[in-house]
């Protein structure tokens, strides 16, 4: 199936105010962290996340790779994946609790909000007929494959850009949003893209993340990669765990830029009007989708089974009433999500 490659554009954007609305916000989830990823017993919060799912199918080399956004056929049926969720009566949902409009904790409820979180109550209630059977699992951008290969989670919806290296160690639905490449700056910085004005630039990247693969390919003369020197200071400076920890490292002058996804962008920028995308459009073209391990078939045909009841519906959709809550704003103009493409086999 051939998808549309609409473009997304960003608008007026106002936030929380820099660097002390930000310090508020870290405040907060720090006093209000979720449950560890895993504790020293092999368990999460006391909770076995089970090991349950069916054998890994055999990953393809990324040169056998044509399409990795086509995915299982949808499917409403059970399965051994679909049966350890219902067993427990919870989803166990790998999240992100620091990416505004998307991930993050709500510090004047204290509640997960998001376009993210809006999908995992979706697959929830599928599931389980509960939309609040959720236990959500803050994993850093760098975490999100080992844990679904550890078993610690039953899907991650956390921004999570589906490609060819990745179908090798993962299972993705459908896409469920397009993203691209951009670079976040302050509106005051001589940077004004991709492309030669990031010469000799500090640029911040989240480990693991398609950005540092986009820069590793062609960095423009930016520097990009921390230099270790043996004595263990300052090895996360560039290349950081979490994504949202760039715009902190960009906040304190550490460095002049943050390549992320221009979705994460829009609301960074949202967090803090002194920066703003730079560019008119992403340098790349991407989309998310939701993960679970390889193997677990069931489970992503049944995710593909409520993205199509998400998708549909037009405007009174619940893929775009979840939009316009959360990303107009920031992401303005998008007429709806990616059409789905299915594998024939």
């Amino acid at each position: 199936m051939t998808r549309a490659k609409g473009r997304a554009t960003r608008g007026g954007l106002r936030g929380w105010g820099g660097v002390t609305g930000m310090a508020v916000a870290c405040a907060v989830t720090a006093s209000l962290t979720l449950l560890p990823l895993a504790h020293g017993d092999g368990t999460f919060g006391g909770l076995s996340a089970g090991h349950g799912a069916a054998p890994a199918a055999p990953a393809k080399s990324a040169e056998e790779c044509e399409d990795p956004e086509a995915s299982l056929p949808a499917k409403d049926a059970d399965g051994p994946s679909i049966e350890k969720i219902r067993k427990r009566g919870k989803l166990i949902a790998g999240v992100d609790q620091n990416s505004f409009q998307w991930g993050y904790r709500n510090p004047e409820t204290r509640t997960l909000e998001g376009f993210d979180i809006d999908l995992v109550h979706a697959i929830a209630e599928d599931i389980l007929g509960d939309r609040d059977a959720v236990i959500f699992r803050a994993i850093p951008t760098n975490q999100r494959i080992a844990a679904l290969e550890k078993d610690k989670v039953d899907v991650v919806v956390r921004t999570m850009t589906i490609n060819c290296k990745r179908i090798g160690q993962v299972a993705f639905s459908t896409a469920y949003f397009q993203a691209g490449q951009q670079v976040l700056a302050p509106k005051t910085s001589t940077i004004d893209g991709y492309n030669e004005s990031l010469k000799g630039k500090r640029v911040c990247t989240a480990e693991g993340s398609t950005a540092y693969d986009a820069l590793n390919e062609k960095s423009f003369g930016a520097v990009f990669q921390d230099e270790h020197d043996g004595t263990g200071q300052d090895e996360d400076r560039l290349t950081v765990p979490n994504q949202l920890d760039c715009l902190v490292r960009l906040q304190l002058g550490e460095v002049d830029a943050v390549v992320t996804d221009n979705a994460l962008a829009a609301g960074q920028a949202a967090q803090d009007p002194a920066v703003e995308l730079k560019g008119d459009r992403p340098f790349t073209t991407e989309y998310y989708g939701v993960a679970a391990k390889l193997g677990a078939d069931d489970l992503v045909a049944r995710v593909n089974h409520v993205l199509e009841d998400y998708r549909s519906g037009g405007a009174g959709s619940p893929w775009m009433t979840s939009y316009r809550a959360w990303l107009a704003t920031g992401l303005p103009g998008i007429t709806g999500p990616p059409a789905p493409e299915y594998r024939s086999n």
